[in-house]
């Protein structure tokens, strides 16, 4: 049996911190799929998405898979993975850690990013979750009191300080004569999943 394998990963939560599922997918040659699917309880949608890379990368492990492609269509994950983002929060770190030493035991990992589209099937097994177990509705993250919005204005609000290190850390790669790395997509990519985490804004849902 061929020691090759490929796994598509999904993580979601509705409200962003809200009810939390994961899914993945696993293909190997000459093999039916291998689907696994779970509810997390509250949780963030980062979170989701790196339980479900943990998961599947422990799934993989007992199956003897040597050499994995890995699909994800979180952006903020595949980029931590790959050493392009740093991992500051609290919440992902202990999980972004046990990722890589999982990565360790593989011949070779590669992990890229796609569209969800391409990763349908493990979003709808997310969803089959939620919907049993979650709650049918989707609401989005709770609008930020006038308090919270005056702090994220004039100050005294870590999202506000995250967001504005991203872009502190982007001025000084421009500054040293690199106009294109990081690019003013990534920094985008990046505030917007400090902004996500915090639950202020959400990825739109496509069924």
């Amino acid at each position: 049996m061929s020691k090759a394998g490929t796994i598509y990963t999904d993580g979601a939560a509705r409200g962003n911190p809200g009810p939390a599922a994961y899914a993945f997918v696993i293909h190997r040659p000459e093999s039916p799929p291998i689907e696994k699917a779970d509810f997390l309880g509250h949780a963030t949608n980062n979170v989701a998405e790196y339980t479900a890379l943990v998961k599947a990368l422990e799934y993989a492990t007992r199956l003897g898979i040597r050499r994995l492609l890995i699909h994800s269509d979180s952006e903020l994950l595949v980029r931590q993975m790959n050493g392009q983002y740093q991992v500051k929060s609290s919440d992902l770190r202990p999980l972004f850690e046990r990722a890589k030493q999982l990565c360790r035991a593989f011949d070779t990992v590669s992990i890229i990013h796609v569209s969800r589209d391409q990763n349908r099937r493990a979003d709808q097994l997310c969803n089959q979750i939620l919907d049993q177990r979650g709650g049918a509705g989707r609401p989005g993250p709770a609008k930020p009191t006038r308090r919270k919005r005056t702090a994220l204005r004039t100050g005294g609000c870590p999202t506000r300080e995250k967001a504005i290190d991203c872009l502190r850390a982007a001025a000084a790669a421009w500054a040293r004569g690199n106009p294109s790395n990081p690019s003013p997509e990534m920094v985008w990519d990046q505030i917007w999943s400090v902004l996500e985490e915090e639950g202020l804004v959400r990825r739109a849902s496509v069924d």
